[in-house]
């Protein structure tokens, strides 16, 4: 077996190479493939452009010393040693054989170039010596698999580019390549954007923002709102707002299950004539039931991760009529009531399941010194398959004055912890634009720090009929 030719780059991508590499780290080329460079000099092709190295004797012909007869060269450029070096088309000449002989009459014109590959894509070949790039048959004896795809500056620039191919999403980086399946661009590698990274809904007078924050790699909360109608057609607005336990398995999965199954509860036993806080009592107990069916997963996972904790998630809502307002909760997501008249007190309507909250019930600590602790925000309920047992809190207040129900998950409340505190941050008019509202309790929260994904949720009160909403 001969042995390789010692490359110092890879031929394709000029990556680079170690000494015994027998493929490219980068694209894959098979050096083996390389030819060994031939002793004698590279010829010069009729176009000007310099044939790959390495390239087989007698490849390309000589090019002539003169043009054929009655064919003259074109004009040379402005003279100087810093003038730039003329550009020649290849219609300038005439073409001739491999002899340098002229071409006999009616000889068909050469072959013009392949058709451009897939708008904002391109196939990109390393240069030649003078920046002229190798021809494209010098580097066909690379698999099509390994084509590198890179993206053409004048379509990358282009916000309005296709898609690679049907149906798929292009690169926020490099608006050329396909995103594959797990979210990463098959281009630059660039990871994609998730949809749950920033959330938001606007549903009649409810609106609910939720965004992964500025130090965790998903967002793990999750919302649901919506807005029905009681038996008497009196309206009523539901939030739902949960928490993915982080050192539980999926905590993702968990919010999102337990968020959706609540409000698809209230908002089917509402208009069926269930008492409010009966209803809410109801939509926790599903949530839970909907986290617990994803412990259920197959006898090979559990082999695979048998050490993981369930899923698991806290949870708390609220459902606003025209005269009731009811909170439920397990964990320590919190709601508040912020009153529109603000010479009027605000109020925090939860009491979180968490070491601190025990502390300060028991009187062992006050709630400074607990909430100091580096232990107050471990949770003593959640919901999930191994909770030691469910027991949802409900409550129902009736406000004498209109105002604005903020639910909301830790990732906001540890930047406005005090009802007093979050009642300053809540803009002025967020009953009337709770969307505005939401977006800017969650810019607090960012503002902050973002060291938790952060979700808010805002309902008016009194509830507003449906149809209503942000001006």
């Amino acid at each position: 077996m001969s042995q390789m030719p010692q490359l110092s780059a890879c031929p394709s991508c000029e990556e680079p190479l170690e000494s015994g590499d027998r493929f490219c780290g980068a694209c894959g080329y098979d050096l083996s493939a390389v030819p060994e460079r031939p002793q004698d000099n590279p010829t010069i092709a009729m176009n000007g452009s310099v044939p790959a190295q390495g390239a087989p004797a007698g490849a390309y012909p000589e090019a002539p010393t003169a043009p054929p007869d009655g064919s003259a060269w074109p004009a040379p450029g402005p003279a100087g040693p810093d003038a730039p070096e003329p550009v020649h088309l290849p219609t300038d000449l005439p073409g001739t054989d491999s002899g340098g002989s002229a071409l006999p009459p009616g000889t068909p014109p050469p072959p013009s170039a392949p058709p451009a590959p897939a708008a904002g894509v391109r196939f990109d070949r390393p240069a030649g010596p003078g920046g002229h790039a190798v021809p494209a048959g010098a580097e066909r004896t690379q698999p099509d698999a390994y084509l590198l795809q890179a993206p053409d500056p004048r379509v990358s620039a282009d916000p309005a580019a296709p898609a690679p191919d049907a149906g798929g999403k292009v690169c926020v980086a490099c608006r050329a390549g396909r995103v594959d399946d797990d979210g990463y661009c098959e281009n630059c590698g660039h990871a994609q954007p998730r949809e749950r990274d920033h959330m938001e809904q606007e549903s009649g007078p409810v609106a609910a923002v939720s965004d992964r924050g500025l130090r965790h790699h998903r967002n793990e909360d999750a919302f649901a709102i919506g807005s029905t109608a009681l038996p008497d057609g009196s309206p009523a607005s539901v939030a739902i707002v949960c928490d993915g336990v982080s050192s539980a398995t999926r905590p993702d999965d968990a919010s999102l299950a337990a968020s959706k199954a609540a409000s698809e509860s209230l908002l089917a036993a509402l208009p069926r004539g269930t008492h409010p806080q009966q209803a809410m009592h109801d939509a926790i107990v599903a949530a839970s039931r909907a986290v617990n069916s994803l412990a259920e997963e197959p006898a090979t996972a559990r082999e695979h991760a048998p050490h993981q904790n369930a899923p698991a998630c806290t949870i708390v809502g609220t459902v606003v009529t025209s005269g009731l307002l009811i909170v439920g909760w397990v964990g320590d997501s919190r709601a508040y009531w912020v009153p529109v008249d603000r010479s009027a007190p605000p109020a925090r309507l939860t009491e979180d399941d968490s070491w601190a909250a025990q502390m300060v019930a028991a009187g062992l600590m006050n709630e400074a010194e607990a909430y100091a602790d580096e232990r107050a925000h471990a949770i003593t309920g959640w919901l999930g398959a191994d909770a030691y047992e469910l027991e949802p809190h409900t409550a129902a207040f009736k406000p004498d004055r209109p105002g604005v129900v903020v639910v909301c998950t830790d990732g906001l409340w540890n930047y406005a912890e005090a009802a007093e505190e979050m009642a300053r941050v809540v803009p002025l008019d967020a009953a009337t634009h709770p969307l505005h509202s939401a977006r800017v309790l969650v810019g607090h929260a960012l503002d902050g720090g973002g060291h938790d994904n952060v979700t808010v949720a805002l309902v008016p009160f009194p509830a507003v009929p449906q149809g209503a909403g942000s001006a």
